[in-house]
């Protein structure tokens, strides 16, 4: 493997931060190595700095994407810590579908939108889909709009296509709802189309302006932000709360708290989860 110097490891980590707000400090050289020591051979390149000169002259930009598509953690399972889809499925979902029911909504608008904003291959939004559709079964209303978003072209490209290998099947999903939700494809597994079409897809850059994605209900943000600086924490949230609904509700990772981050939010309890709403 190509090693790493000391200023290879601080021109990499300002170019990283610049086209995807991660950030990265001089202890993250052996992930820096592990994650781009292969595309530094793939591109033909002697070293990391020849790396670096090759993504910032490249017009297409296709280097920057593979160098995000290598760095992203995309570390995630199925039902990833259980707790929010239990809050999702007996407290959160029943409470807004009374709440717009009473409010009644535009006919063919969806009544209710989910946002899984970090959402990598899939695995979170589809675990969402698949609470949906035993809470309310084949009933077709209220209808629910979900809405994965994320930095890696790739992550996007796997969550869309729905397919998954055996190792990302068997982490976090239940046997029975691989049996109901999901058909063999040639040695992995494909997402029923039943649940695939609950969900849409689109590459976004969460340090960047939210366009046209309007309001929604619930947002999920977990386990994304702990890569940013404080600052940059600070920002996203902010932009979170314009884009939820004034009774909706953000889930942020089991380790995260928004304390001292954004003071428009405050925590609230049920059960074992904790949630988030705006003052």
């Amino acid at each position: 493997m190509v090693k790493i110097s000391p200023e290879e490891i601080k021109i990499l980590s300002t170019y990283i931060y610049h086209v995807s707000g991660i950030n990265l400090d001089a202890s993250k050289a052996y992930l820096l190595e592990t994650r781009l020591g292969k595309l530094v051979v793939e591109e033909g390149c002697k070293s990391y700095s020849e790396l670096y000169h090759k993504a910032k002259s490249d017009p297409r930009m296709v280097i920057q994407k593979k160098i995000i598509n290598a760095i992203t953690t995309n570390e995630t399972l199925f039902f990833r810590d259980t707790t929010p889809f239990d809050l999702l499925k007996y407290k959160l979902l029943p409470d807004l579908i009374d709440a717009r029911s009473a409010q009644g909504s535009r006919p063919g608008a969806a009544t209710l939108k989910i946002w899984s904003s970090a959402c990598s291959t899939g695995q979170e939004i589809y675990s969402i889909a698949m609470v949906i559709k035993e809470l309310l079964g084949h009933n077709g209303n209220p209808k629910i709009a979900l809405m994965g978003t994320d930095l890696s072209d790739a992550a996007v490209a796997q969550a869309s296509a729905g397919i998954y290998n055996r190792f990302e099947i068997e982490r976090g999903l239940p046997q029975e709802k691989l049996q109901r939700y999901f058909t063999p494809a040639g040695g992995n597994w494909k997402i029923k189309d039943e649940i695939r079409a609950m969900a849409s897809f689109r590459h976004i850059n969460l340090m960047q302006p939210f366009v046209g994605l309007g309001k929604f209900d619930i947002i999920f943000c977990r386990n994304v932000a702990i890569y940013f600086t404080l600052q940059d924490r600070k920002k996203l949230f902010d932009k979170i709360a314009d884009a939820l609904e004034p009774d909706g509700y953000l889930l942020v990772g089991s380790t995260e708290s928004l304390t001292g981050i954004c003071p428009r939010f405050i925590p609230k309890r049920h059960l074992r989860s904790i949630y988030y709403q705006l003052i």
